[in-house]
């Protein structure tokens, strides 16, 4: 399995991806306790944003309290999906959302 990150991506992504996989829809604060990186809740709140945009992620409420992985999200896991190919996200459009 050779998954292929967008540039914009960084390893707390996969890691998230990973849990939401794993254990179902999740908070940002639950994943933040469960990632094995050093990641802040806002860091872990930021990436799911940027996952959102991407569409590897969907938030299950309107405040963005949980978060639930895609179909894109489960294909980019299986390395069946090239995440260069997904909606580039900005700053800008994140934090706006």
């Amino acid at each position: 399995m050779s998954r292929t990150p967008a540039e914009w991506m960084v390893p707390l992504d996969e890691r998230i991806l990973e849990i939401l996989q794993a254990e179902g829809w999740s908070s940002p604060a639950y994943i933040a306790r469960k990632v094995s990186l050093w990641a802040s809740v806002g860091r872990v709140r930021e990436r799911c944003r940027m996952l959102t945009y991407a569409q590897m992620i969907e938030p299950l409420t309107p405040r963005f309290e949980n978060y639930d992985i895609t179909g894109f999200g489960l294909r980019y896991l299986e390395g069946r999906l090239d995440a260069s190919k997904q909606p580039r996200p900005s700053a800008r459009e994140v934090l706006n959302s």
